[in-house]
């Protein structure tokens, strides 16, 4: 049985998803890729511990805390590649960004290979079923470029300047100009 639960938060209403456990699911209204991991019928269920502990976390990040990622069990469905992608993006630290090249040479060297394709990173970072927490918004391209969140572009922005990110160096790829 998979439980789903709602989250009002600034930017925008989320839904969560558990498995009564472990939280597998955290997206965003509007999200690309919304529930693609679940293929169950999903109860609403407000109630659960797990839930409870969840809405706690993401209302001390959105107060401006810093909660740990470990404090929540997380369960992302997906296979070994994604899983190892999520993985590395629970290493980046609050308030911080990464490239896809970065955690492309990061899971190139867990999975014993020379590389990594940006298009096969991209893809695991874009269906990270578990948004916010397994911190998916702190991904930007090698030229600074804020690409590839698929909660969209000015949640990206709104998340990283709540993290008070230095944004000088980063930019939106269609303009092609500094925020």
């Amino acid at each position: 049985m998979i439980y789903q639960t709602y989250y009002k938060s600034p930017i925008g209403s989320i839904t969560l998803a558990s498995d009564g456990k472990n939280i597998i699911g955290l997206w965003m209204e509007g999200q690309k890729y919304y529930g693609d991991t679940v293929t169950e019928e999903m109860i609403e269920k407000n109630e659960l511990a797990i839930f409870k502990k969840t809405k706690k976390w993401l209302d001390r990040y959105f107060m401006g805390e810093k909660p740990s990622i470990s404090e929540i069990p997380l369960a992302p469905r997906g296979g070994e590649f994604r899983k190892i992608v999520w993985d590395i993006l629970c290493q980046i630290p609050y308030g911080e960004v990464t490239t896809y090249g970065e955690i492309g040479k990061k899971a190139a060297k867990i999975m014993n290979k020379k590389n990594m394709s940006g298009q096969a990173v991209g893809g695991a970072v874009g269906h990270n079923p578990i948004s916010l927490i397994i911190p998916c918004h702190r991904v930007v391209g090698g030229d600074g470029s804020l690409t590839g969140f698929s909660g969209g572009l000015n949640k990206k922005i709104a998340l990283l300047e709540h993290e008070r990110v230095d944004m000088s160096k980063l930019f939106r790829p269609r303009r092609g100009t500094a925020l």
